[in-house]
């Protein structure tokens, strides 16, 4: 006797794949990598390549020689992503040996160990970060000044970010720094130091309302991450002791315009493997985000905690799955 066996409904096709939601995303970061490679010349070209060849290799080799798989993965364009994002976190002049550690590591820990593409409890670009941060602080936080293709890949010109200026506003007060802090025009356009993906939020902006209208990301992980920020900044800037030449909504803007917020709130925390299913999961996800983010960025030893906030509610996605509608049938609880 025969059995016919049918999956849960809907049956209908969408045209969706992890190919072409890939594509989407390294299409929608396509913007900021050029002002990133406008500003930092040599140094973003050298590190994004690196990054994504050693991404791609590491995940060949494990899936290939470790795990035995008969068909490989990275045609589906996810590591070459992890890769991207990866080099979005890194500062344009860091050694390449130290990128090389990280895509291993983002790869190779952060991915593969869980057993691949839908299966890593934590952002495999992240898990890579957050490594190399830790074991080599110094190279990690020397930031290169834009000066475009005059810009030395290792020997680049260097300098602090304007978030390290924004922590030292609030914790002393002291306006004579503000001089030092891009104009908000610079900050919302790139012209400003940091990583990769901390340059031109405006470029960020676009590529993550791409995403939404594509229908690759919904909005509510971003905005409530970004809302969280702006309403955690206004409470601290009108509680707290900034200078006179400083107004709360300058900081607040600041704060909007500078670090990883954008890169993290529209691409690293929109993960599909790594973020709730749920509507209300992503929105307490990302208030989560917003809230440990700038609890780091005021008082934590780090000026940007994007990377660690993220990470920490990675694994808090489990407990918020639970949060979900009912069943259609489902026998109520009691």
């Amino acid at each position: 006797m025969a059995h016919l066996i049918t999956s849960p409904a809907p049956h209908a096709h969408s045209g969706d794949s992890v190919r072409r939601n890939m594509l989407l995303v390294i299409l929608a970061l396509l913007p900021a990598y050029v002002v990133s490679v406008i500003e930092f010349g040599w140094g973003a070209l050298i590190t994004a390549a690196i990054s994504v060849l050693v991404c791609v290799c590491t995940e060949y080799v494990i899936s290939r020689f470790l795990l035995k798989e008969k068909r490989q993965t990275i045609g589906d364009l996810s590591a070459v992503l992890t890769g991207l994002l990866l080099a979005f976190n890194l500062p344009s002049n860091l050694d390449w040996w130290i990128v090389l550690i990280g895509a291993v590591v983002a790869i190779g820990v952060g991915k593969m160990t869980f057993g691949g593409l839908g299966q890593n409890p934590f952002n495999p670009a992240l898990v890579g970060r957050v490594f190399l941060l830790i074991s080599f602080p110094a190279q990690m936080t020397t930031w290169p000044t834009p000066q475009g293709f005059a810009t030395g890949y290792v020997d680049a010109e260097t300098g602090a970010t304007p978030l390290y200026f924004l922590k030292h506003i609030v914790k002393t007060g002291d306006g004579s720094v503000i001089d030092q802090l891009p104009a908000l025009k610079d900050a919302f356009l790139g012209v400003m130091g940091g990583s990769l993906g901390e340059v031109c939020a405006l470029a960020l902006i676009l590529g993550g309302l791409f995403l939404i209208c594509a229908r690759v990301i919904t909005w509510h992980i971003p905005v409530s991450i970004i809302a969280t920020v702006a309403l955690f900044a206004a409470v601290t800037g009108w509680t707290g002791n900034l200078p006179e030449a400083m107004t709360t909504g300058q900081y607040v803007e600041y704060e909007l315009l500078s670090g990883g917020l954008m890169l993290g709130a529209f691409f690293m925390a929109t993960d599909y493997v790594t973020s709730p299913m749920t509507a209300w999961g992503k929105i307490i996800f990302g208030i989560g985000i917003g809230f440990i983010m700038m609890v780091i960025r005021t008082w934590g030893a780090y000026p940007e905690g994007m990377s660690f906030a993220i990470l920490i509610m990675n694994a808090c996605v489990p407990l918020l799955n639970k949060f979900r509608p009912q069943r259609f049938g489902e026998p109520k609880k009691a």
